[in-house]
Parts: structure tokens; sequence; C-alpha cells
């Protein structure tokens, strides 16, 4: 995120959703699967979980409420939301960078083809 590239947006996109409401793994598997129009692993989804855990991006509870087993429930914490804000400025910039190219890529070849 800050200082590096964004190469996908399972991480930003975790981080938003949890900032919407907390969640447990297999809701959050459902809203990326959504949105990414590609199904996300969920390795890769639970592993990001507790690294986000890790270094205090995230919390976590057990649901124990209602039917079936209990479940764990993610929720954004303070420095995770500074984060979230953090990978927004990035992903503004990113998208500056692609417009530009683009937009340079196309004057380039559109001179080009005359």
């Amino acid at each position: 995120p800050p200082g590096g590239h964004v190469r996908g947006f399972v991480q930003p996109r975790l981080l938003f959703l949890l900032a919407r409401k907390p969640a447990h793994g297999y809701e959050l598997m459902e809203q990326l699967n959504e949105g990414e129009g590609a199904a996300t692993d969920p390795a890769l989804l639970y592993r990001t979980l507790h690294r986000f855990q890790a270094d205090g991006l995230v919390s976590s509870d057990w649901d124990t409420e209602g039917r079936g087993a209990a479940r764990r429930v993610y929720e954004i914490t303070p420095d995770g939301l500074e984060y979230l804000h953090a990978w927004a400025v990035e992903i503004r910039r990113t998208r500056q960078q692609l417009d530009r190219f683009l937009q340079e890529y196309e004057v380039y070849f559109q001179n080009e083809r005359r």
C-alpha cells in the first residue's frame, strides 16, 4: 500500500468491508466475490485477516450466538481505518498515473497511424 504498488484490491476491499460493518470470514468471502468478478481464494482471505490482526489493523471475537458452530467475527480497528485511508490515497495516485499513461499512449499511437 502506501509506498508500494497496488497489485490487487483484496486488502483495501477487505478493510473497506470491515469499515462498513464487522463480519465473519464467510460473509467477507461472499462480498469480495461479488465485487471482484473472480473467486477470492479462501486461504488468501484468512492469511490476510490473520496478518491484519497481527498488525493491529483488525480485531476479532468469537460469535457464539445463533445456531451452529461459533464463528470468528472481524472488526476494523482505528489503526486499520487509518491504513484504509492511506490505501485510498495510494489508489488515487496510481489511478492518476494510469490515466496519464493512457492519455500519452493514445496521443502517441493516434499520431503514429497518420
